[in-house]
């Protein structure tokens, strides 16, 4: 053989795809073919998939892309399936993280220049979080995300908060919402209160203890200070303790002991 041609006796898939990716060249043709796709109806579709929404204070992160590939594979696996399936994305335009940047971007710090205009202040937030609506739907078509994307809920827009005080209103007129008293978490930097998914605990070691809890009364024959002995690594729960409960289909065991006096540390 003159010449060996070792690629012509390879068995190689023959395709189209070019070599080089080309991603700058290629996304914007990706993304004026993807809204083209049909998108169901959310009235007709056998399942709907309304997004728990994001805030919309800031440009998204990995957890926002996981958070939505994750979700648009369901829904194209519902497609796929031969269902009629729709995905329909929101914000949550209220809240502490919305706040938190309007003040970080407009400067201010001080809580009564805000308290004088409180209007203007809600104002502010509403157009910063429509802004990074845009931004964040924007971000969301790049990630190939198959959405009702011109159509979405914002929590700020009033025929949303209307819907929530009308069932809020049949709640009460059914008996379910009832005036009790519930702690809650104040910021007292920020001025507002905090949900108790926004509160971060610091680690804290606490000594474990055993208690005697002394038994005041009973039907049974039990010897003078007769206490339940508790062990618990919570101690700054005792002072709410009022009682030990005991199994009446358990058996216990009555034991005597010397109570050995507790060390004290040298004095330096």
């Amino acid at each position: 053989m003159a010449e060996n041609r070792y690629k012509e006796t390879v068995n190689l898939p023959i395709t189209d795809f070019p070599i080089r990716a080309s991603l700058q060249d290629r996304e914007p043709h990706w993304l004026q073919q993807w809204p083209l796709l049909p998108q169901p109806e959310t009235t007709t579709a056998g399942f709907v998939l309304h997004d728990g929404p994001p805030y919309p204070n800031g440009n998204i992160h990995m957890g926002h892309a996981l958070n939505k590939i994750l979700k648009d594979i369901i829904v194209r696996y519902q497609r796929m399936s031969g269902g009629a399936a729709a995905y329909v994305p929101g914000w949550d335009c209220h809240g502490l993280p919305i706040e938190v940047q309007v003040l970080k971007e407009s400067g201010v710090t001080d809580q009564a220049v805000i308290k004088s205009d409180i209007a203007a202040f809600r104002k502010t937030c509403e157009l910063f979080a429509r802004r990074y609506v845009d931004t964040q739907r924007d971000d969301f078509k790049r990630l190939g995300i198959h959405a009702v994307w011109e159509n979405p809920y914002l929590t700020l827009n009033p025929s949303y908060e209307t819907a929530v005080l009308t069932s809020f209103a049949r709640m009460a007129e059914n008996g379910i919402v009832y005036q009790g008293r519930k702690p809650i978490h104040w910021c007292m930097e920020c001025q507002t209160a905090l949900a108790e998914a926004e509160i971060e605990h610091a680690d804290h070691r606490s000594p474990s203890v055993y208690v005697a809890f002394r038994v005041a009364q009973t039907a049974l024959a039990l010897p003078e200070n007769t206490a339940f002995a508790v062990w618990t690594t919570t101690p700054w729960t005792l002072p709410a303790n009022v009682a030990v409960a005991a199994h009446p289909e358990l058996s216990y065991t009555l034991l005597g002991f010397t109570p050995t006096p507790p060390r004290r540390g040298k004095k330096s």
